[in-house]
């Protein structure tokens, strides 16, 4: 691998690349090692079911990597990455052929929701309109206020509440269920913060920026990753699982782009005793059971905005979505769960043979679940779209302790790395002024369990390589 490296990074998923590319970028050496074959964590793309239909493993829909301040750096556009958008963000459909539905435009969203039209505006017109502001403070490192606080202070106020105490400002079905797709994203009880933040971040993100798909699979911004760090004379190693730091090559730096669990195994006894309790009382959220679909056809759903819609959330009713995430927080496996799904292909028809369509699904159940919940799933799309079944050439399911097989940085399933309640959201992974920081010298987290938390934005790796860059380069 030619000279020894400035720094190493261990994780080569996004927030891992994105610590590297950082690095990089400030004229070091990095190498990065990554376990798995492929570089990209959550972020690859297979061919998981049968030949020519390419899936998502993890993530699939991308609003937090075009609103990202670091992705807006490196853009991915300038690099041969092709972003395509939908027509409809995202649809909520209900039982009758009804459905609730996002679209870039802030009041045609608002008046296809009749009698909450100005009940949805007031509700997130502000935030779109300073979305920019928002964005900054959200992806940040959560520990100085933000620079415009008047811009940011609406969204503040209205994110400190659970998603069933916005849901009492509105009336109908269509709304409410909108808002209880995006707020379960959260992995919460919508009775919970920042349940609200999570739906109304996610809300002003498909106005602002959109919820596009990359053509080709997410995979492709991991491409591009990795040759960003190749032409700076860097490294990607893969099929090199690291079990204690003392196997590293001598750096400067390491970066570590693993879960607080992985960081005790690798840490041992070089972790204060107060840093490892708190790794150790780290908690970790409900888990995912994932299925993936090749199908024959586009799904026909009833609703004719989910035709058009690359995600659709389903679960019906404010009241269903609620229940179903209140059974999984209390270990129960729902029989009509919150079911996320994304369509690559309503945009993108590289993913599978001409006419035909991948189908990425997943749903809430308790971590460490063994259960396949694809007949659920299954149940779930042919309620809002019947002939689903029909369709369906091949699937492909992964309960939530495979997920953890095959990432160790989704622990029992959970895909966020780490709980995203209120306090986790700022104590993440310990309540410290720099979360990026192990107490080892020249050692540093870059994963989704700091802050800003879950998502393909890259700024968890960037803020900790942009601490390892002050404190150990003099940058």
């Amino acid at each position: 691998m030619g000279d020894a490296p400035d720094a190493i990074v261990v994780g080569s998923g996004p927030n891992g690349l994105a610590a590297a590319v950082t690095l990089a970028d400030a004229g070091l050496r990095v190498h990065v090692y990554e376990g798995a074959a492929a570089p990209g964590g959550g972020a690859r793309t297979e061919e998981l079911t049968l030949p020519g239909f390419r899936h998502d493993v993890c993530s699939a829909a991308h609003p937090l990597a075009l609103a990202s301040p670091f992705f807006r750096r490196f853009n991915l556009q300038s690099r041969g990455v092709r972003i395509l958008e939908p027509d409809v963000q995202f649809a909520h459909p209900l039982d009758g052929g009804r459905a609730g539905y996002v679209v870039r435009s802030v009041d045609e969203t608002a008046d296809a929701l009749g009698a909450d039209a100005a009940a949805y505006r007031r509700w997130c017109a502000r935030s779109v309109h300073n979305a920019d502001d928002v964005v900054e403070t959200v992806l940040s490192n959560l520990r100085r206020p933000p620079r415009h606080p008047l811009r940011v202070a609406g969204f503040g106020l209205a994110a400190l509440q659970p998603a069933s105490l916005m849901a009492r400002h509105f009336g109908t079905d269509e709304a409410r269920g909108l808002l209880a797709g995006v707020a379960a994203h959260s992995m919460l009880k919508l009775s919970r913060p920042p349940s609200g933040a999570v739906a109304l971040l996610l809300t002003t993100l498909g106005h602002s920026v959109g919820w596009p798909v990359i053509e080709g699979g997410s995979s492709n911004l991991i491409a591009a990753m990795v040759r960003a760090i190749e032409d700076a004379g860097g490294a990607v190693v893969t099929d090199q699982w690291v079990t204690s730091l003392d196997e590293l090559p001598p750096s400067r730096a390491v970066l570590l782009d693993i879960t607080p669990r992985s960081l005790l195994d690798l840490g041992g006894d070089r972790l204060s005793s107060a840093y490892r309790r708190a790794l150790r009382n780290f908690r970790y959220g409900a888990g995912v059971c994932k299925v993936d679909f090749a199908l024959s056809a586009p799904v026909p759903w009833t609703a004719e905005p989910c035709l058009r819609a690359g995600t659709v959330h389903l679960g019906g009713t404010f009241e269903e979505v609620a229940q179903s995430e209140d059974d999984v927080a209390s270990g129960r496996h729902p029989e009509r769960p919150y079911v996320l799904v994304v369509q690559a292909g309503v945009v993108d028809p590289t993913r599978a043979p001409a006419g035909q369509h991948t189908l990425w699904t997943y749903c809430h159940v308790p971590a460490g679940s063994t259960i396949d919940m694809s007949a659920r799933i299954e149940a779930q799309i042919e309620r809002f779209a019947p002939g689903f079944r029909d369709l369906v050439l091949a699937k492909a399911v992964r309960t939530a302790a495979q997920e953890e097989e095959h990432n160790p940085n989704y622990p029992g399933g959970d895909i966020a790395s780490g709980a995203q309640t209120l306090w986790q959201t700022f104590a993440r992974p310990a309540l410290r002024w720099n979360p990026y920081r192990t107490g080892i010298p020249g050692v540093y987290l870059c994963s989704a369990s700091t802050p800003p938390g879950a998502g393909v934005h890259g700024r968890c790796g960037e803020l900790a390589a942009q601490t390892a860059l002050r404190e150990v380069f003099g940058a």
